[in-house]
């Protein structure tokens, strides 16, 4: 059975989750119909909105169900765009692709928020960027609280302070960071926040959005007008339900994150001992304990994914949803060259990961690194 330490792409569905998903399958029901089958689904679904909120500090009126972090993201940028008369928008050059994919496809302007070596976003940017607005602006900034390449954990709440003062308006893509690291949405100071499923052991196709009290929202009315005309479509009742037990599994077993920082901590430890060269991208900046993203110079990423997979290894050189793309990571290559980036994987745990696993990896990934050392001796 093959080591699975691709937890940033998606992570295993939960025993909890699993059960309850089976469970409100079985029990069956459309949210929106008022008979007594419909009842049941509409307190299931209203249950695990309930439970969600408490778990990031919202109300349940907050929390618009979706389809995914990439639908959230979107929801948030046409919601404020439409109902907040949003001027331009900002993001990090780090961003995932649900968010500067779709800024791009607004007839607003985008601006580059650039991220410093250590892959944090240069607030002292943001800052001056901000007292430059001009007056009758209105800026909508994007940014997400973990970066899914390297784990780095962005300084969201100070953001989004500068933010508010400037009277722009604050998205968080918190996928990444939802359950490894605590997220409280009221003290963020954000208007809207992209959480999944999938990444905290729910199912996949599952995610929500989670608007402030004070969030301007406008989309097109597009169907029956559930989630409050926010968001048409029938509910995903089992898929919410699964989510909310998911997450509350998750942030039940703490001390499995530190576990798990131990072990990631201690591969990236035999790993530089192995090469000295060998950099990980983020490690002087706060990062999720999850997450290791390793570079050595001149072993290209694609082959040391390729040749871990024969192992029975399990990793990337990228973002999931990017993949089957030839370009570098735009993460990775705002953090050094485009040539050295190129030679970058990612290694990320999860919660049902194991010492055995990480120890199986160090002992693939020296056995290929010893085969191909002579050769990286000569490129060098």
């Amino acid at each position: 059975m093959a080591v699975y330490l691709d937890h940033n792409a998606t992570t295993p569905v939960r025993p909890e989750a699993r059960q309850a998903l089976l469970d409100a399958m079985d029990r069956g029901g459309n949210a929106s119909a008022v008979h007594t089958s419909g009842r049941g689904a509409r307190a299931i679904l209203e249950h695990a909105r309930l439970s969600i909120a408490r778990s990031v500090c919202a109300q349940p009126n907050d929390i618009i169900f979706t389809a995914g972090g990439t639908e959230a993201d979107n929801l948030a940028i046409e919601g404020a765009v439409r109902g907040g008369g949003v001027t331009r928008i900002i993001h990090t050059v780090s961003e995932h692709e649900a968010v500067a994919r779709y800024a791009e496809t607004t007839d607003r302007p985008v601006e580059l928020w650039p991220i410093r070596r250590d892959g944090i976003a240069d607030l002292d940017w943001l800052k001056a960027r901000l007292a430059e607005l001009g007056e009758g602006e209105t800026v909508l900034v994007c940014l997400h609280a973990a970066n899914n390449e390297t784990g780095v954990i962005q300084p969201f709440a100070e953001a989004g302070q500068m933010i508010r003062e400037a009277g722009g308006l604050f998205h968080i893509d918190a996928v990444q960071a939802l359950g490894k690291i605590p997220f409280d949405f009221a003290a963020s100071g954000a208007h809207y926040a992209a959480v999944s499923a999938h990444k905290v052991g729910g199912p996949q196709g599952v995610g929500a959005l989670i608007l402030a009290c004070d969030a301007p929202f406008s989309v097109p009315k597009r169907g029956g007008g559930q989630e409050k005309g926010r968001r048409s479509g029938t509910e995903n009742v089992p898929g919410a339900y699964a989510f909310a037990k998911a997450l509350e599994a998750c942030l039940a077993d703490p001390d499995k994150w530190k576990q798990i920082e131990i072990w990631r901590d201690r591969l990236e430890s035999q790993l530089q001992e192995m090469d000295p060269s060998i950099c990980f991208l983020g490690k002087n900046a706060p990062r999720t304990p999850n997450t290791s993203a390793i570079c050595l110079p001149g072993w290209e990423g694609g082959m040391q994914v390729i040749a871990l997979d024969l192992s029975g290894i399990c990793v990337s050189s990228g973002s999931a949803c990017s993949s089957g793309k030839t370009g570098v990571s735009k993460t990775w290559s705002s953090m050094m060259c485009e040539k050295t980036a190129n030679c970058t994987i990612r290694v990320s745990l999860g919660w049902n990961s194991t010492e055995a696993d990480v120890e199986a990896f160090v002992k693939a990934w020296s056995a290929e690194f010893a085969r191909v050392k002579p050769r990286l001796k000569e490129i060098a």
